[in-house]
């Protein structure tokens, strides 16, 4: 039997028109431009609020919180790697405040366009943030609208918790396991 192990995932290549983007203005936190991670063109996209930490002080590369309990549930569920990729509503990750109904607004415009290239057969969104951002309705929760498919734009869609919520409330655990298993069983059907 397989055990899980953490590990990082290679980084899509942000596309060159959008590199120096500074629309948003969270360029000036000094973040990178992070478009995605895992595998392009894969049949599940996986879109979060912004990229977590990918480097510790050292700069050496680390797996977040996130992204362990991410790769975890995908991996418990039976979903291999390859059938992934990561993106974010931002995509860069905010160090400090800044104007986050402007922000989103405004990055959410890159992760449309993401999609026509990528064109995933189904979409997990995972937390409040990205639920409300990508459903385009800021009062919708995931504790309302897990367990269930939505077509939001052409796409299939379904919804969890943040993976880092089930990190600080392990009770929510297996909530995200069962979101994945239901990505998966809709995967081999």
């Amino acid at each position: 039997m397989r055990e899980f192990c953490p590990e990082l995932w290679p980084e899509l290549p942000t596309p060159n028109q959008y590199l120096n983007c500074k629309e948003c203005g969270l360029y000036e936190q000094g973040t990178r431009m992070v478009w995605g991670e895992g595998t392009s063109n894969a049949p599940i996209m996986v879109v979060l609020d912004n990229p977590g930490g990918r480097e510790d002080k050292e700069g050496n590369p680390i797996v977040c919180g996130t992204r362990q309990a991410l790769q975890r549930a995908a991996f418990e569920a039976g979903i291999k790697k390859e059938q992934l990729l990561v993106t974010y509503i931002l995509k860069r990750r905010p160090v400090r405040k800044y104007e986050k109904e402007k922000t989103r607004r405004i990055c959410i415009q890159h992760l449309f366009e993401q999609l026509k290239d990528q064109k995933p057969e189904y979409i997990i969104c995972l937390g409040n943030v990205a639920v409300q951002s990508f459903f385009g309705n800021e009062s919708l929760d995931v504790k309302h609208l897990r367990g269930d498919w939505y077509q939001v734009n052409g796409f299939s869609v379904t919804c969890s918790y943040h993976p880092l919520a089930t990190r600080r409330r392990p009770n929510l655990y297996p909530l995200l396991l069962d979101d994945f298993k239901l990505v998966a069983q809709q995967l081999n059907s």
